[in-house]
């Protein structure tokens, strides 16, 4: 999953604005109290949504996959004055730990939880979204941009993680599982489809950032 040699890692992180006090303790509980704790987006990656979060400077951010809830905090850091981050879980079991942090961030006015299977809860949310972030099962990422494509203006952008998968994608299609044969369509369909453009930075698991013309 990690690409980067550790030193560099470590470097970066070394030159990386620290994470706040709230997202320093979500990551520690996390990484204590959750069997697959590597899911959270961490510090620099954290650090990097936040970035991409202040830059657009949305209203309206949708989060598909919210886990405990620090990659959703960090993306609300960049919203407007009045603006609104909704995120769909489908694990009722992250509800309270993120639900937590929302609270202690401050957060609460701005981000709304949703528990339940996205590709139902999404034609649900009338909502034009600046921002989304899809970082959910990586079967349906091909029915997620699907359902929310048209939701986006000229100029409104998707982040997808994972889109390396741990190199993966790299390999023949008959020596893969079904979740990576479904990345490797997702990133294909993205590369050909002319309402966008695109590009994968190789960061973490790779993230492919999606810019609707």
């Amino acid at each position: 999953m990690d690409f980067l040699d550790k030193k560099i890692e470590d470097y970066a992180l070394l030159f990386t604005s620290p994470e706040n006090e709230i997202m320093n303790e979500l990551n520690r509980e996390t990484h204590l109290n959750k069997l697959q704790p590597r899911m959270l987006s961490g510090h620099l990656q954290g650090s990097f949504l936040k970035m991409i979060s202040k830059m657009i400077n949305p209203k309206n951010i949708l989060e598909i996959g919210t886990y405990t809830g620090y990659s959703a905090l960090a993306l609300a850091e960049g919203l407007q004055k009045n603006g609104k981050l909704t995120t769909i879980e489908f694990n009722e079991e992250h509800e309270s730990i993120a639900l937590k942090y929302f609270e202690k961030a401050g957060f609460t006015d701005k981000i709304d939880l949703i528990i339940g299977n996205a590709i139902e809860v999404i034609p649900t949310l009338k909502q034009e979204w600046d921002l989304v972030f899809i970082d959910a099962d990586k079967g349906n990422y091909s029915r997620y941009y699907d359902l929310i494509i048209d939701s986006l203006p000229s100029g409104g952008w998707i982040l997808a993680d994972n889109v390396l998968w741990s190199g993966k994608v790299l390999l023949d299609d008959k020596d893969l599982d079904n979740d990576t044969l479904a990345i490797k369509a997702f990133n294909k369909k993205i590369n050909e489809d002319t309402r966008v453009e695109n590009m994968i930075v190789p960061f973490r698991d790779g993230l492919l950032l999606i810019r609707k013309i």
